[in-house]
């Protein structure tokens, strides 16, 4: 690498570092809003643990679960392969730079107001947006709108989902405790019974180890592209990765896409098996024998990443199609080979890791205020309850765990925001809700995506006309 590469490479690692910072003190202020509020926990003590837990379930997410860095990739994978190798240095300095100041820009604008707004919105608006500058300029289509969709119905989805499990919780509260104290509204500077101390402690928790796990995942993924992006020979494809493996993947995959009846497929079917079978000849014989990822050329490194990723999109897509001639059990190992095959491309450095789990954490002890200020007093025209903010968050934590597991990003705030409201209207139905706040909320939901769009949209061509 050129010094002038591994300058912009810091700098951009800077700005990232300082987005998952931003999210840190931006949506991490939902997991202690509750504990703060209530007066379960100072807030110093609030932060630092919340801030250990957002660690733990990284670390946790990424090293123990199934599922990986599963929202990570989801992230990274927005943006085509083609868009990622595109030859002009100046198309992925531009997109770098785009994501990270737009992201950066609308997330300090809504904490500065006070909005519960969402990093995950912010995030995706800004990557879409760089498919339309990069459809501008090049022509080319520069985004996965099936992973697009995907993630856009699991942001839409999520915060009704919260919505109305928060009013069963609140019911199921009310059913089965029968104290009146959990149901009454904090009283400033007087700690609340042991008991609902303990609840709105481990609530907090689970919301801060989920945000960790889910939130995280998305700084590893903006590293990840920028690492590519700048560095491909190095971060393409996973250092020590046993090569063997990787090759018995891709003959495997090869055998399966082989046993396709392609004379029940369609014609653009056809025609994408056959680009599969030709990209697994070239990627076999680029891996030949090799046992290390040091043997293959640090110019040919993205190449294998790039074939790898489209034989599997082809093969998972047409292999488990409705034309497909597989077996059931044919399809099933199918799948298998493919999530095992992606060992090589879907992974993270321990300090990439380590470095977001950081800059998470540490964002998490500042700038909590106004963010706690807004979920305990302006969702309602009551102050929260103990009940509330418990029924709340532990849904909230169900929530993002249950996305994880299916590697979707979610926003915490906007399921913990929908939570609370709909705690409120549990309590006395909607008249309960403060109309100014919730149209706020609302009005940052529906902005969040066109704005960095269309901000990322011309932050890209800006820096396209600069480099």
């Amino acid at each position: 690498m050129t010094t002038g590469i591994i300058v912009l490479l810091i700098f951009c690692l800077f700005l990232a570092c300082a987005f998952e910072f931003v999210n840190g003190f931006h949506d991490t202020a939902n997991a202690v809003a509750t504990v703060i509020y209530t007066n379960s926990l100072k807030p110093t003590t609030a932060v630092v643990w919340s801030g250990v837990w957002n660690f733990i379930g990284l670390i946790f997410s990424v090293y123990l679960l199934s599922s990986g860095l599963g929202v990570a990739m989801g992230i990274l994978n927005l943006l085509p392969s083609d868009a990622l190798t595109d030859s002009s240095i100046s198309n992925g300095i531009s997109i770098i730079l785009a994501i990270l100041l737009t992201a950066i820009i609308w997330n300090l604008g809504t904490w500065w107001l006070g909005l519960p707004a969402s990093s995950s919105h912010t995030l995706i608006g800004s990557i879409l947006g760089i498919g339309l500058g990069f459809y501008f300029v090049t022509g080319k289509d520069a985004v996965n709108w099936g992973k697009a969709q995907d993630i856009g119905l699991s942001l839409l989805v999520s915060p009704l989902v919260g919505f109305a499990l928060s009013i069963i919780v609140m019911f199921l509260f009310k059913r089965f405790i029968k104290n009146d104290i959990i149901y009454k509204e904090p009283i400033p500077g007087k700690t609340p019974p042991l008991w609902i101390r303990i609840i709105l402690i481990c609530t907090c928790t689970l919301v801060s180890f989920f945000h960790g796990n889910n939130d995280g995942q998305k700084g590893i993924g903006l590293v990840m592209l920028i690492l590519i992006i700048l560095a491909p020979g190095y971060f393409a494809i996973k250092g020590d990765q046993y090569l063997p493996a990787t090759t018995d993947d891709v003959k495997h995959i090869t055998e399966l896409v082989y046993k396709i009846d392609t004379v029940k497929l369609g014609e653009k079917e056809k025609i994408d098996i056959a680009k599969a079978k030709t990209k697994s000849a070239d990627l076999l014989e680029l891996l030949g024998t090799k046992t290390s990822v040091n043997e293959i050329e640090t110019t040919k490194r993205f190449e294998v990443r790039k074939d790898l990723l489209q034989i599997a999109k082809i093969a998972e897509k047409v292999g488990m199609g409705e034309n497909s001639s597989l077996s059931t059990k044919e399809k099933t190992h199918l799948k298998s080979i493919i999530k095992s095959s992606r060992h090589i491309t879907d992974y993270a450095p321990m300090w990439v890791v380590l470095l977001i789990s950081i800059s998470l954490g540490l964002g998490t002890m500042v700038g909590w205020k106004r963010i706690v200020k807004t979920i305990g007093e302006k969702i309602g025209k009551q102050h929260m309850s103990y009940a509330q903010g418990a029924s709340a968050e532990l849904v909230a934590a169900a929530t993002i765990g249950a996305a994880s597991a299916w590697s979707l990003p979610v926003s915490t705030t906007h399921v913990l925001s929908s939570g609370i409201a709909g705690t409120m209207v549990a309590k006395k139905g909607l008249k309960n809700l403060q109309p100014k706040t919730i149209k706020n909320i609302a009005l940052a939901w529906v902005l969040t995506l066109p704005v960095t769009i269309i901000l990322s949209s011309l932050l890209f061509l800006l820096f396209r006309m600069i480099f």
